[in-house]
């Protein structure tokens, strides 16, 4: 019956570490996208907070870890290695601990996300200039485009760009353009002039403007908290998954305490 037990408890915990595996390959997944996303505002919120960089190297760290921990945990079950188990169960208490505190990061830090974010997409907004090939530019162009949004609070954000305020004629954004239905790519991206853009007394009046009225600040956070929900959601899980590995650890290292060592492999 012992002996019965022992050989359930070793493929739970093979099973488990194989889906441990996995799980630290999703970890590893969303450290790498944080950091090499170039397309959206994750680049642009890269910029504006080094607190996200350190989460995301937190979360390459622990996702490569937990894969080798997860194959090593694996190779301990098969051939009930009771020390290199010993080894697995502390290194998943290291793991563990270090998860904890990137999910406290990120979900503590996520107000000072926000406002540091204001701040860097009202100055990039200020400073954006026509024509210039710049990589935070081009994540805010595909941001407002794709989101279907324009300025920081509302389109007004873009009235404080000297540049295109200095223009006569009626000029916007153009990846504000308000083009219902239309998702072509690539994103528009400078300053366009309306077609009936023609010098006026008022100059540059962003009235007229044929762009989206809504301010991308709140679509923007409701996408973070989607997201950062999502991070912290598969954190748990592994987290739990962690905590039912660490028992079965150690139930099978004190079975394999009293077993014939003749079977385990000498290297």
């Amino acid at each position: 019956m012992g002996s019965a037990c022992i050989k359930v408890t070793k493929y739970f915990l093979f099973l488990f570490n194989l889906l441990f595996f996995i799980l630290g390959a999703v970890i590893l997944g969303f450290g790498v996208w944080i950091l090499a996303d170039r397309s959206s505002f994750i680049s642009v919120l890269q910029t504006s907070s080094s607190s996200l960089k350190v989460g995301a190297s937190v979360f390459i760290g622990v996702g490569a870890v937990t894969m080798f921990m997860g194959f090593l945990g694996c190779i301990g079950a098969i051939k009930e290695v009771r020390c290199l188990l010993g080894l697995y169960f502390a290194f998943l208490l290291l793991i563990l601990i270090a998860q904890v505190t990137a999910g406290a990061l990120f979900y503590f830090n996520m107000g000072q996300l926000k406002e540091e974010m204001g701040n860097v997409v009202t100055k990039l907004i200020q400073n954006y200039k026509d024509g210039h090939e710049d990589r935070l530019q081009e994540a805010w162009d595909y941001v407002q485009a794709q989101v279907k949004c324009c300025g920081w609070v509302s389109f007004y954000n873009w009235t404080d760009n000297a540049e295109l305020m200095n223009h006569t004629g009626v000029t916007y954004p153009c990846s504000c353009e308000d083009q219902e239905g239309d998702d072509s790519f690539p994103v528009k991206t400078g300053f366009c002039e309306a077609p009936d853009g023609n010098r006026t007394e008022s100059g540059n009046n962003p009235e007229l403007w044929p762009v989206y009225r809504e301010g991308c600040m709140k679509k923007v956070q409701v996408w973070l908290q989607e997201n950062m929900g999502i991070i912290l959601g598969v954190c748990v899980g592994v987290a739990v998954t962690e905590l039912l590995g660490m028992l079965l650890s150690i139930c099978l290292c004190r079975h394999i305490h009293s077993e014939d060592y003749s079977k385990v492999p000498k290297y």
